[in-house]
């Protein structure tokens, strides 16, 4: 199914069931009914997770916030997660919520939040070397691809996109995040277990297979074997250039022909891809070193790696009249600059959090600024609240997603709370984060199920309870 059929979609009060729960508004009493899944209707229950959640609740002294936390914080595992075994090995499909394909990005985002979990709790950590493995054949199946079904003949709505389609493929979206993303995945996932396990020869050669498309896609010496068109409405959902994008001169950096959002770049150098590029080569570098030794593959990593950050540096800062020098969000090598930022990560305030720059360097602190006011044109700003929206979604739409990694990013006591408050006010008493609501009426949102905001959702109460506890030791 397609993300842009939900983007019509919005929730009011009648709002119908999703997976057997319980109507949000059949009753008001008590004042936070029962929406989670019912346990014997949970796709996975982790022991570790339910633990979390009870710790949570009795520290949380604001009873809406902790509420929220129960629902949202376990839901990918609740109502998105199939897990099973493959050859004897851990296999774990993780569809987006209302769409029932497997995304690169989403499914790592959306089990990121337990990797702390998984040393106390052994199917858990099953389940996430089983995302692993999933992810290693599907970059194996096609690097280029962004989602993908369970089904490996499966063929679905996009199977006549002018690109090179295949069955299991949903979509053949070349996003350079995606693949980072898989990375991230593998590399803390690993620091974090110790287990070595999902590193086998499938995934060293999913590796080369990823350097090779980022070795591609900067384009030295032609266009490379990727293209993508679309018969389609949406100005965002095909390609200009003949399906290659629009003109670049190759400086060094890497294509991106599509957002995190799935919508086509205007400038197809993305910067914070490239910058979220320069921290996952690096990691396949110290992974090649430590757990499968090539030093000629390992030292590839770093100097694309680093030629990356070059021209970084040497192209994709801006000087502001206003703000001084911060990061566009999207170059194109001739010297254009694309000046906003999107809710997507990555984006431009998601980059202390990637692992990417201090949050205290200079050019962030000028770009964060700018991102968060009047002056990025997808900064909304409404009578319900104020925060960063898309072109994927309706003008004048915010996104949740935002609002929490800018608190998420946030080192300011007040600026967490603030955005606290405003998630609290903007779920529509249904309980659950959904993709974006209106600015003005939080009734009016899309996708009802969006499990990757909701789960980000817990991480950010996780993390202010480990780090900020003060700050929900009263309501917010």
């Amino acid at each position: 199914m397609n993300r842009r059929h939900f983007i019509q979609q919005s929730a009011g009060a009648s709002a119908g069931i999703l997976l057997g729960v319980q109507p949000v508004f059949a009753t008001r009493q008590p004042a936070f009914p029962v929406v989670r899944v019912a346990a014997d209707q949970r796709n996975f229950t982790s022991a570790a997770v339910e633990r979390a959640i009870e710790r949570v609740k009795k520290t949380v002294k604001d009873p809406e916030l902790a509420w929220l936390f129960e629902n949202c914080f376990p839901n990918t595992l609740d109502t998105t997660v199939q897990f099973s075994e493959a050859g004897g090995k851990p296999d774990t499909f993780v569809i987006t919520g209302d769409i029932d394909a497997m995304w690169l990005r989403d499914s790592t985002a959306q089990v990121w939040p337990y990797l702390p979990l998984t040393k106390e709790d052994e199917p858990l950590r099953k389940l996430v070397a089983g995302v692993i493995r999933r992810q290693t054949q599907c970059i194996k199946l096609d690097p280029y691809a962004n989602a993908f079904y369970s089904d490996p003949k499966k063929e679905g709505e996009w199977k006549k996109d002018i690109t090179a389609m295949k069955p299991g493929l949903h979509e053949r979206k070349w996003e350079l995040d995606s693949l980072c993303y898989a990375i991230r995945l593998a590399y803390h996932y690993w620091q974090t277990t110790n287990d070595t396990s999902p590193f086998d020869a499938d995934w060293a050669n999913a590796m080369r297979l990823v350097v090779k498309t980022c070795r591609e896609q900067q384009r030295k010496t032609g266009p490379g074997p990727y293209k993508f068109g679309r018969e389609t409405s949406w100005s965002t959902d095909t390609v200009p250039g003949n399906g290659y994008g629009n003109p670049t001169r190759p400086v060094g950096l890497i294509h991106s022909i599509f957002r995190p959002s799935d919508d086509a770049t205007v400038f197809p150098f993305l910067v914070p891809s490239n910058w979220f590029a320069v921290v996952s080569l690096r990691q396949v570098a110290t992974m090649t070193d430590k757990l499968r030794p090539d030093a000629a593959f390992a030292n590839e990593c770093r100097a694309l790696a680093d030629e990356v950050e070059k021209a970084l540096k040497q192209y994709a800062v801006y000087t502001h009249p206003k703000y001084g020098k911060l990061y566009a969000l999207e170059v194109d090598g001739f010297g254009n600059h694309l000046l906003q930022d999107d809710a997507n990560v990555p984006n431009l305030i998601s980059l202390p959090y990637l692992g990417a720059v201090s949050a205290s360097d200079p050019i962030y602190k000028n770009t964060r600024r700018f991102s968060l006011s009047a002056d990025n044109p997808y900064y909304f700003r409404g009578k319900a609240a104020e925060g960063i929206g898309s072109p994927h979604t309706l003008v004048n739409n915010i996104w949740p997603m935002s609002l929490t990694m800018r608190a998420l990013t946030s080192t300011d006591d007040q600026e967490i709370l603030a955005q606290l408050r405003q998630l609290k006010k903007t779920h529509a008493n249904t309980g659950f984060m959904h993709e974006s609501f209106d600015k003005d009426d939080p009734a009016k949102f899309t996708r009802k199920w969006f499990a990757w905001s909701n789960t980000l959702f817990g991480e950010l109460i996780l993390k202010v309870v480990n780090e900020r506890p003060q700050l929900l030791s009263k309501p917010v």
